[in-house]
């Protein structure tokens, strides 16, 4: 019997129960127990080491759109955080081998290290259609499969996304430095989730970044001396998070120059006043299709986010311009200010899944810090 054969005939009957009683059945891939968290689904065919690591995921169920996972294995470098951020694993084929030579190693392995519950042999195609009719809600994955009344209790006491803060869950506990200390620029960072990607791109710019906690007063950021400030990407509501807000309020007031990602863009937002919602089902992928409204040039964007900005009152905003929307809905995918050093959009220029095509937005980042430290020094 080969050791595939012995893996696959040790696996237990799983299933996916979701808020509404719907159930799916699967079998676990070896590792036992029961995860709870809201249910999303990521449409990648590639990158699944990038999305169990990604903050913004903290907290999230993961339903793998593409029908085999694990084939590539993992590797030390493709990581966006410390250990895993998602809650648990679904898919339809889990695969126990890999076959690319440059892996470290099996993702099984990297399942069981991070003590987390991944099931397979489910129907993801009919789940993910479920999820798209009936939008995102809460769920537990299990092993446990005897007893449904009783996860049902469990899972009514799991609080919903909406309203939940959880920034403070996956935020530095204190600052710490990336990148040369001799580099041209210094990025004062709040980390609400941050990626390592994000950190990799703005030092190959030649910036240092001193990365701070998400309660981060704007006094704190500031004793760094920066030339620029950076808001993150991050999990959960951003409803919730007024010392963001206050901080990324103050640094606009003075206009510093200032760039945010995904949550830190519905941060810069809530700042000025607009509001955002809890989305049906979210976007989550890496070929969003996104217009830029000021060059007028398609790009292809990977995305992850629960979230959205008010577009009604983004447009009826007079200091705030939309420089992007997301061409399958038409939310807002980016704004800017008219009079203030600061922009942001709703996607992962970081994350750059084969196309390349929002890497420029560092690029931008870094011209706002050079046009405002030379007026800074016509000033003076």
């Amino acid at each position: 019997m080969s050791k595939t054969q012995t893996k696959y005939q040790l696996r237990k009957d799983a299933l996916v129960l979701l808020q509404d009683g719907t159930i799916f059945h699967g079998r676990s891939i070896g590792l036992e127990g029961s995860a709870f968290g809201e249910i999303c689904f990521n449409t990648g065919m590639t990158g699944y080491q990038e999305i169990f690591t990604d903050p913004s995921y903290f907290g999230q169920l993961m339903v793998a759109t593409n029908a085999h996972i694990g084939n590539y294995g993992v590797h030390d470098d493709e990581v966006e955080s410390a250990s895993m951020k998602i809650a648990g694993l679904i898919c339809k084929n889990f695969s126990f081998h890999y076959s690319r030579p440059a892996a470290d190693g099996e993702l099984k392995e990297f399942f069981e290290q991070n003590n987390l519950i991944a099931i397979s042999d489910v129907d993801t195609r009919a789940l993910v259609s479920y999820i798209r009719d009936n939008g995102a809600m809460n769920a537990v994955i299990t092993t446990e499969v005897g007893d449904i009344e009783n996860l049902k209790s469990k899972l009514a006491q799991v609080p919903d996304m909406n309203g939940l803060e959880l920034a403070s869950k996956v935020s530095t506990k204190e600052p710490y430095f990336v990148g040369e200390e001799t580099a041209t620029y210094k990025i004062a960072a709040l980390d609400l989730g941050i990626k390592k990607n994000i950190l990799r791109n703005l030092a190959k710019r030649d910036c240092y970044i001193k990365v701070f906690p998400y309660n981060a007063s704007f006094e704190e950021l500031s004793s760094f001396n920066p030339d620029g400030y950076f808001i993150s990407n991050g999990p959960g509501d951003p409803e919730p998070l007024k010392d963001s807000q206050n901080t990324a309020k103050e640094i606009i007031d003075r206009d510093l120059p200032l760039f945010g990602i995904c949550l830190g863009h519905q941060v810069i937002a809530l700042a000025n006043g607009i509001s955002t919602y809890k989305m049906h089902h979210g976007h989550r992928g890496i070929n969003h299709p996104v217009k830029n409204l000021i060059t007028g040039k398609g790009e292809v964007t990977s995305q992850n986010h629960g979230f959205a900005i008010d577009r009604e009152e983004t447009e009826a905003h007079p200091d705030i311009e939309i420089t992007h929307v997301h061409l399958n809905d038409d939310t807002v995918a980016g704004i800017r200010l008219k009079n203030k050093n600061c922009f942001s959009v709703q996607y992962h220029p970081e994350a750059s899944p084969g196309p390349h095509d929002a890497e420029y937005l560092f690029d931008q980042f870094i011209e706002n810090i050079k046009k405002a430290t030379l007026v800074e020094s016509q000033n003076n």
